[in-house]
């Protein structure tokens, strides 16, 4: 559901525990398996087809922009509304409305995944400037714990790199995560900039603007292979594996 474009796996699973979706005319469970060409997944009573094209691109995201593909109740424009690709992508993860820089939208549902589950540990970078001058020891407090309404938070690193600016690196992604930290140590946030994830770095893509990444950047930058190369990859092992046994 999540390659076929209707959202987030988040959003798939809450559509299937609701019985919005259909497997060859009954309701889906959670965690069935499919055959692609066999079964007939159908989501309002249209057939889902998994697109081929894995598409991932990265965007410059403003101030003021939501990191969804439909509006809610927040005000602002969609992330999405930025990008002129004839797929339908979903960002990865989130930048509030208020924050800027580097988001990934995608169609690869299980790169998706690996970006934003914090049990695969994908560092994320922001560069953020307080309303006061910074000292070592806020950074410390990042690095060590700061106690969070749903529970402690820490950075993986925290530097100052100016008079009231810090570069903080995290390897988890709860909602409004840094903003909260700071706020927590009584820091008030003037801007917060992501500008890595992974390997990849925002560079000098301009604001409001995008670019498509190549599969080997998102092999090398961003740690991961689509499936159909892991099932050529596998295929190949097969066949070499065969030719030495002849």
């Amino acid at each position: 559901m999540a390659s076929a474009g209707v959202g987030s796996r988040r959003h798939c699973e809450e559509l299937i525990t609701a019985g919005r979706v259909r497997v060859n005319g009954v309701p889906a469970k959670l965690g069935q398996s499919v055959t692609p060409g066999m079964d007939r997944v159908e989501y309002r009573g249209r057939e889902l087809k998994p697109e081929v094209e894995k598409v991932v691109v990265a965007v410059n995201k403003p101030a003021g922009y939501l990191s969804a593909c439909f509006r809610g109740r927040e005000e602002g424009w969609l992330v999405t509304e930025l990008v002129d690709l004839p797929f339908r992508l979903y960002p990865v993860g989130r930048l509030d409305r208020d924050s800027e820089g580097l988001l990934l939208l995608t169609n690869d549902g299980d790169l998706a995944l690996e970006l934003t589950h914090p049990r695969y540990g994908k560092e994320k970078e922001y560069e953020v400037e307080l309303d006061r001058p910074a000292g070592p020891e806020l950074c410390e407090r990042l690095q060590k714990s700061v106690q969070l309404a749903d529970g402690p938070a820490r950075a993986v690193r925290a530097t100052l790199v100016g008079p009231g600016r810090i570069s903080v690196v995290l390897a988890e992604g709860r909602k409004r995560q840094l903003r909260r930290m700071l706020e927590a140590l009584r820091c008030k946030v003037l801007r917060l900039r992501r500008v890595r994830i992974a390997g990849l770095r925002l560079g000098d893509l301009p604001s409001g603007k995008w670019r498509r990444l190549s599969a080997q950047e998102v092999k090398e930058k961003l740690g991961h292979v689509p499936d159909e190369v892991r099932s050529q990859n596998a295929e190949v092992r097969i066949q070499s594996s065969r030719a030495k046994e002849t």
